[in-house]
């Protein structure tokens, strides 16, 4: 890590987990906690990247589909286990595959509320009595950008990150009393590889760059650095807020 940024001495030691953080702005996220000194697991089904970044960072990678909600609550009992009660965690795994609205059958829809909006509601449920048994908790949420825009061609995907929003405030209504802070993080197009390789056509690109007030590509780091001030105790008045890192989008 940069010797310019932010270091927050509440991160050393704190247990935290992310999920899906093989890849993309989850990696990221991983590297960034680790970087502070936390101790960090992250739940991903990816055995291929999953093992390299924790062999790089030092973090406890443990398999996960998060579809499936059994294996989900064994492996945040087994993080626990292995590094102590959570007391942050990063709702991230998400997946903005495109689809017409034309073609959406019930099957489809459900297994895209799973993937981008149900685990985050059982990770929470899962951690949410450790949090409330240290009487403090940092819950990170991730929405989107897209439904903000009226983005169209992944209605599924738009329908669940706007529900996030809800879900994180009403969540932050609960948990309060206990000392537990939710909010979400809006990224705007970040510039991960599976962006760069799917949909980042010169022409996407330049017309993303005309809508941002910053004209500069945003990247993972870019995320990872919001979501370090949220977890660390620097915010520990902040709940029940959204906050939108997209260089000025919308």
């Amino acid at each position: 890590m940069s010797d310019n940024l932010a270091r927050y001495p509440s991160l050393k030691d704190r247990v935290v987990l992310i999920t899906g953080g093989a890849s993309g702005i989850g990696a990221s996220m991983v590297e960034h906690f680790a970087a502070q000194g936390s101790r960090v697991a992250f739940l991903d089904f990816d055995d291929e990247a999953g093992p390299e970044v924790a062999t790089r960072t030092g973090a406890l990678f443990l398999h996960c589909d998060l579809r499936d909600v059994a294996a989900l609550r064994a492996q945040v009992a087994a993080a626990a286990a292995q590094l102590g009660p959570v007391t942050v965690l990063v709702n991230n795994a998400a997946r903005d595959d495109r689809h017409g609205w034309e073609t959406v059958e019930p099957d489809y829809w459900d297994e895209r509320m799973h993937t981008n909006l149900r685990h985050q509601f059982f990770c929470t449920q899962a951690v949410a009595p450790m949090m409330r048994e240290a009487r403090g908790g940092s819950i990170v949420f991730f929405g989107s950008v897209s439904w903000f825009k009226a983005q169209g061609g992944m209605p599924a995907y738009t329908t669940a990150k706007a529900a996030v929003h809800g879900l994180s405030r009403g969540l932050a209504r609960d948990l309060g009393p206990f000392g537990v802070r939710c909010n979400v993080v809006v990224p705007g197009w970040i510039f991960t590889e599976r962006q760069e390789t799917l949909w980042a056509s010169p022409e996407a690109v330049a017309s993303t760059l005309e809508r941002q007030c910053l004209k500069e590509k945003l990247y993972p780091p870019d995320i990872a650095r919001m979501v370090l001030w949220l977890a660390a105790d620097d915010s520990r008045m902040v709940t029940a807020q959204s906050f939108v890192v997209d260089g000025g989008s919308i």
